[in-house]
């Protein structure tokens, strides 16, 4: 059996590396749906600023809003805490050379220069020219020796958290 407080550990690791997803996926529900932040906020009984709040990162809703949030969009919980998003405009990494530079800069400065790195270091050489092209005043190759040895499942997840954000774009 789990316990509670290790359970809470695990709950808030998972929703730490997802909170861009979260926002993003809260964001994306909420303008899909053609609510603005004062409509959904109006519907959940909060404050406009709470919703901004979810959608900037900042915060995540409480239980009771999760459970109001996956009820007005006909969703689980799960499916907003770990979202599935289908891909309509990128299926893997590699293809992120194919998304034009300015929005691939603009979803690509939502995360540090680690997690950056930590997905190039699973990407071709070409798609890391690519990427240094972008940016050419980090230091990847320094950020990419200061990390050393990584996970090749934190590599998968950070590239899989990049292409998530460029599909909810």
């Amino acid at each position: 059996m789990i316990e509670l407080s290790t359970l809470k550990m695990v709950i808030r690791g998972v929703i730490f590396m997802n909170m861009n997803i979260i926002s993003k996926y809260l964001q994306f529900l909420r303008k899909s749906n053609n609510y603005t932040q004062d409509d959904l906020a109006q519907k959940l009984g909060i404050s406009r600023q709470a919703v901004s709040k979810w959608e900037t990162g900042t915060t995540i809703p409480d239980l009771e809003v999760l459970l109001k949030l996956s009820k007005l969009y006909g969703i689980t919980i799960n499916d907003i805490l770990e979202p599935k998003i289908p891909p309509h405009k990128i299926t893997n990494f590699e293809q992120i050379t194919t998304i034009s530079e300015k929005d691939l800069k603009k979803v690509l400065e939502q995360f540090d220069t680690n997690s950056l790195v930590t997905a190039l270091m699973g990407a071709s050489p070409e798609t890391n020219r690519f990427c240094e092209r972008l940016f050419p005043d980090m230091d990847l190759e320094t950020t990419r020796k200061n990390i050393g040895r990584i996970r090749l499942e934190t590599v998968e997840d950070m590239q899989n958290q990049i292409i998530s954000i460029i599909n909810l774009g």
